[in-house]
């Protein structure tokens, strides 16, 4: 467990490395940045890059806002796992019911 975290940290500090040497070393951040960034949200979420990159997740909205792309709230897989949960709570509650608890 601790050495599949440490593998997990260590190519996060890789990507953060990636995303800092796309910059010019001044405050702005470069459109190779920021397409690098979209690249991540793309993949695995806005607050999942923020956390990522180290990014505060109104900068990668507003780059976002500004390139035109539209991205959901959650991932796919949320809504499903919502479905099911709901699937599953009346489940049980017409179990309650039908034993009388």
């Amino acid at each position: 467990m601790a050495l599949t975290r440490a593998f997990i940290e260590d190519e996060n500090e890789n990507k953060r490395a990636e995303f800092t040497a796309l910059g010019s070393g001044k405050r702005r951040y470069t459109e190779a940045q920021k397409d690098y960034a979209i690249n991540q949200v793309q993949t695995i979420g806005v607050r999942a890059t923020a956390k990522l990159l180290q990014l505060p997740r109104k900068t990668i909205q507003r780059w976002l806002r500004t390139k035109g792309i539209r991205v959901k709230r959650c991932p796919g897989w949320v809504y499903d796992w919502a479905y099911w949960r709901k699937k599953r709570r009346e489940k049980w509650e017409r179990i309650k019911a039908y034993r009388g608890y």
